[in-house]
């Protein structure tokens, strides 16, 4: 499962509604290779189901990963931060073993 905190849930309702996105769209999260720990987070609102998603449903967040992200993702939790220090969506994910200085890449 993917969990999505209450920061990162208000903040996928007002990007939907400031980007007019699709009210049946979701939120797909992935894994690829790159960035400086060696794989990089991944993530887009998409109306387009696959054969090998997974689909998830948290406080109302629809999150969808193909099989292979998910073995990456079991057990991140989605959040949103906004302050001086950043703002973005951030994944805590507790398979990583090491996490770049942004948190956009990570390594297991």
């Amino acid at each position: 499962m993917i969990r999505v905190s209450d920061n990162a849930k208000a903040q996928v309702v007002k990007l939907k509604d400031d980007q007019s996105v699709a009210q049946e769209a979701f939120i797909r999260v992935g894994v690829k290779g790159g960035g400086c720990s060696g794989l990089t987070y991944l993530m887009d609102f998409d109306t387009q189901l696959e054969d090998d998603d997974k689909v998830f449903e948290d406080k109302g967040v629809q999150i969808v990963v193909d099989k292979k992200s998910f073995l990456y993702l079991v057990g991140t939790e989605l959040d949103y931060a906004g302050g001086l220090n950043g703002k973005g969506f951030s994944f805590i994910n507790p398979n990583a073993n090491r996490t770049c200085g942004c948190g956009e890449s990570f390594s297991i």
